[in-house]
């Protein structure tokens, strides 16, 4: 069966099942060009909340499907499986546990947990707050406490650490894979190949390409500003897989993205799972 009949019949089988499929800027093309939301984090929770159908097909990693069902707790969400048992997980979700981040609350009781969105629900569960890469800024401002446990990625803590004041914010020692994948190096590399490019990273990145970058978003964010900018050619320090989305969306502009910026866990999801998952509930 080739990727059109599948895309069709996932699409006939949304309002056979009454389903909603929410997919990821990071998954692959085919399956982001039958989605009905696509978008970061952030955009998926918040759509994942007004959702006015039976059942969601979320496409991203664990921490997300599980986020979508803590906001649609009377809705069926649907996490594709790749036979036989794989779940794509995601890496730095899985480096803080509810027993670890529970620890280091009584070694610092006088400070809140803020645990960025990419954790289980375990670790949900126990923090004061949560925040995605769009809001974490914002949110760690809002708050009156001036000692704060930031979990679990310690580079998006630390562009949080820089942008705020009068905070003491502790880092949790976790990262994302991918984004650590995307060295200075590379990134100025491009610079010097295409020196009129805006270069625009993810806060998950490294100190070093932060430093570098002329605008810091998360990937929704990204798609804003470049949808908005005059620019004609950008330097894009997230998973390459936005490209898609960016493309289609800016036909005429260009993007450059580093060799190493995959995720593999992404990936693991393909569009016959989707259409399994569509089949089965």
């Amino acid at each position: 069966m080739d990727m059109e009949d599948l895309a069709e019949q996932i699409i006939r089988l949304k309002e056979e099942q009454d389903a909603i499929l929410l997919v990821h800027n990071y998954q692959r093309p085919e399956i982001q060009d039958v989605a009905d939301y696509l978008g970061d984090s952030l955009g998926l929770a918040m759509k994942a909340s007004k959702v006015d159908r039976k059942n969601i097909i979320f496409c991203g990693v664990d921490f997300m499907a599980e986020s979508a069902k803590i906001l649609n707790p009377d809705k069926r969400v649907v996490h594709p499986i790749v036979p036989p048992h794989l779940i794509a997980k995601c890496p730095m979700a899985a480096m803080a546990d509810r027993e670890t981040v529970l620890a280091y609350k009584d070694e610092h009781p006088d400070a809140v947990i803020v645990s960025y969105v990419n954790t289980t629900a375990e670790v949900k569960a126990v923090s004061d707050y949560c925040c995605t890469s769009s809001n974490a800024v914002k949110v760690v401002n809002s708050i009156p406490e001036k000692k704060i446990i930031f979990v679990p990625d310690e580079h998006l803590g630390n562009y949080v650490r820089r942008s705020v004041k009068d905070k003491e914010i502790i880092l949790w020692p976790g990262y994302c894979r991918t984004h650590v994948r995307i060295p200075v190096q590379e990134v100025l590399d491009l610079k010097t190949e295409h020196p009129d490019a805006i270069v625009i990273v993810h806060p998950e990145c490294t100190d070093d390409v932060i430093d570098i970058a002329d605008e810091v978003f998360s990937t929704e964010g990204m798609t804003k500003y470049v949808a908005s900018s005059d620019a004609t050619e950008f330097i894009v320090g997230t998973e390459r897989e936005l490209g898609h989305r960016l493309r289609k969306e800016n036909p005429g502009k260009k993007f450059y993205f580093g060799k190493r910026a995959v995720c593999p866990n992404m990936k693991q999801i393909r569009i016959e799972n989707v259409l399994n998952s569509m089949k089965t509930l």
